[in-house]
């Protein structure tokens, strides 16, 4: 109850509350947004948020990463389904959408998907890292730095 009044208080205006969770950091630093979080049936829906490095560009448009719904069943199969993918460029706008038409896979344990499934089927497991759009672009540019900071494993 309190965490929800504090990520209703903590959003900019006009901006929806979030409770961002931070789920790895490898090309992107992926977020769920546990407050978009919508169970169905043994799974749900949940919004994921993948950051770039600062200064990504396309097109000569800067960007801060790009939004993705995704589909995800807790049963014992594990599958996963990203719907869609939406840019988003510095300062927070989004767009365009552009659905994903891929099929549903099995989440495979060490891959991004598989820690967005861990995440979205045990929500309370998580502490918030970042409650605004501008502070998880903050955390997620300091993972990516930390991340290519780090020695290669072998």
């Amino acid at each position: 109850m309190i965490l929800t009044l504090l990520s209703l208080l903590a959003a900019g205006p006009g901006e929806p509350p979030h409770r961002f969770v931070f789920l790895g950091a490898g090309r992107f630093a992926q977020y769920a947004d546990m407050a978009s979080l919508t169970p169905e049936g043994p799974g749900g829906r949940i919004r994921v948020l993948q950051v770039v490095e600062p200064d990504f560009r396309a097109a000569g448009a800067r960007y801060w990463g790009g939004w993705s719904w995704w589909r995800f069943d807790c049963g014992p199969d594990g599958q996963v389904d990203r719907l869609d993918f939406a840019a988003v460029r510095e300062g927070g706008a989004e767009g365009p959408l552009t659905p994903d038409d891929a099929p549903p896979y099995e989440a495979v344990e060490g891959g991004d998907a598989f820690e967005l499934l861990v995440a979205a089927c045990n929500p309370d497991d998580y502490d918030t890292d970042a409650t605004t759009l501008d502070e998880a672009v903050a955390h997620g540019r300091s993972q990516l730095a930390i991340n290519s900071a780090a020695p290669p494993s072998h």
